[in-house]
């Protein structure tokens, strides 16, 4: 089976924000990792979001975003599927060890191996908003 990622973009209820994890290389990205066998994309981004933040989320009903990326130099490209859910940001997170959470921002930048997260994440913030009727 070829590669297969999901990761979910958990943004607060003002669409201003947005959860990410301090992985140990690639910096800050929304949690996610590899859909085992057996799973649905989106089975795989809700364990990974609850592996890696605690968080237990309704995952929005249509995908986010698709991207087809390496996540790392010497691996193949994976394909991607980006899942995402509103909550509110009283919440609390169990971080995964080593790998902190928080909620970072979206008018401001963060340090990521993929550059142009940021501004996918926000392209999606503004669609949601527009949709919700949350100018």
């Amino acid at each position: 089976m070829e590669p297969l990622a999901a990761e979910v973009w958990v943004f607060d209820k003002d669409l201003a924000r947005v959860v990410l994890v301090k992985h140990r290389w690639r910096d800050w990205v929304p949690p996610g990792g590899k859909v085992e066998a057996g799973e649905t994309p989106r089975e795989g981004a809700a364990r990974e979001l609850v592996e890696e933040t605690g968080l237990r989320v309704e995952l929005l009903p249509e995908p986010a975003a698709v991207a087809v990326r390496s996540f790392h130099p010497d691996w193949p490209v994976t394909l991607g599927l980006s899942y995402a859910a509103v909550i509110d940001a009283a919440v609390s997170f169990v971080p995964e060890a080593g790998q902190p959470v928080a909620w970072k921002r979206l008018d401001e930048g963060w340090e990521s191996y993929f550059s142009d997260d940021l501004s996918r994440i926000r392209q999606h913030a503004a669609w949601l908003a527009d949709r919700l009727g949350r100018h």
